[in-house]
């Protein structure tokens, strides 16, 4: 897939490595800010506080759609676009077991402190677009937050809703933001504004990738909040 996308004045291949660069650069320069922009410097405290009152916020209020039934601890999960490991360590908590990627490795350094001596989370340095280093397992549940707003490239965006269709077992839950805001501009080489969707642009997504878009909340908006399940019923395969 990759070599049929490298036409154009930005390259996939150039706006990944784009990616890589300025996000190991925000990390050397200031990993808390970059990930949490609400405050210019965070304590360890402050920022991993933050992170438990995200998952408060996003998955506690939304057992039901993400567990289906299971227990949480009982449940492997998949966290896209971790960064330092602020909601990763809070998931982690929750859930069994929890899998997650990010493009920066000098992200992937101060998740790696964060995250050491809890044995049930694991991080990978993936290559921006896809999910190969993730073990093939079957996985409950895939999250991802203030993540994809900052990707420049919908076919970045569509490579990973494909590619966790592939690790979800049927009827799991893929909840994650994209940007909303479509009326506001974007270039192929911004990693900080990155590509929009609208409703329609989002509903297409979700059916070619093989997902039903059963909810969504914020069109049009920054935080455009999507949850999309993995059709099916039958035993998970690759």
């Amino acid at each position: 897939m990759l070599a049929r996308l490298l036409a154009g004045p930005v390259s996939l291949e150039r706006q990944l490595q784009l990616m890589r660069r300025d996000w190991d650069q925000r990390a050397r320069q200031n990993a808390h800010h970059f990930v949490a922009t609400g405050k210019p410097e965070w304590t360890d405290e402050a920022f991993f506080a933050s992170g438990e009152q995200t998952v408060a916020d996003t998955i506690l209020g939304d057992l039901t759609d993400i567990c289906q039934g299971k227990a949480p601890a009982a449940m492997r999960v998949l966290e896209i676009g971790c960064g330092a490991g602020r909601v990763t360590r809070a998931l982690a908590r929750l859930f069994g077991e929890v899998h997650a990627v990010d493009i920066s490795e000098e992200m992937l350094h101060h998740a790696r402190r964060a995250l050491a001596g809890i044995p049930n989370a694991h991080l990978y340095r993936n290559n921006g677009m896809d999910l190969g280093v993730v073990p093939a397992l079957p996985f409950d549940f895939a999250f991802s937050i203030i993540v994809f707003q900052h990707i420049p490239s919908r076919q970045v965006i569509a490579s990973y809703v494909r590619e966790v269709h592939r690790l979800l077992r049927p009827g799991a839950l893929f909840k994650f933001q994209v940007r909303g805001n479509t009326a506001d501009p974007s270039t192929p080489d911004n990693t900080w504004v990155g590509a929009a969707l609208s409703e329609d642009d989002a509903t297409a997504m979700a059916l070619e990738c093989g997902f039903e878009p059963r909810y969504s909340t914020g069109a049009g908006t920054p935080d455009f909040w999507l949850w999309f399940f993995k059709k099916g019923t039958d035993a998970f395969s690759l």
